[in-house]
């Protein structure tokens, strides 16, 4: 996933807020888990949350996720949110997270990831 960082994502100092972010990489994480279970995955935890470096206005923001173990049920992603300057051609890692899903059928009850 890649987004710019706007003004009503920062505080009054111009660093993203780092709700937001995390908010970006669930969702980039998301993308991976409902792909992997063929429907439905729900967050269920995020583990080991850094934050490496500030992200500012009108920085590009690239989430990378990646299935690191899947369980019979669960999965569980590792991701990562780098940022690059406006006019710059380099990006360095600001944010690094692994995220839990759990593969749900309609009724919201956990399922097999392989169905």
């Amino acid at each position: 996933m890649r987004t710019v960082a706007m003004p009503a994502d920062a505080n009054a100092y111009g660093d993203i807020f780092g709700g937001w972010l995390m908010s970006l990489m669930d969702s980039g994480a998301g993308l991976v888990a409902a792909r992997r279970a063929k429907g439905r995955a729900v967050t269920v935890a995020m583990d080991g949350v850094e934050f490496h470096k500030p992200v500012k206005v009108g920085d590009e923001v690239s989430v990378y996720a990646e299935i690191t173990h899947v369980g019979r049920t669960s999965m569980v992603i590792a991701t990562d949110a780098y940022r690059r300057e406006r006019h710059s051609e380099e990006d360095e890692i600001v944010t690094s997270a692994k995220f839990t899903f759990v593969a749900i059928d309609d009724a919201g009850k956990p399922r097999a990831v392989d169905i």
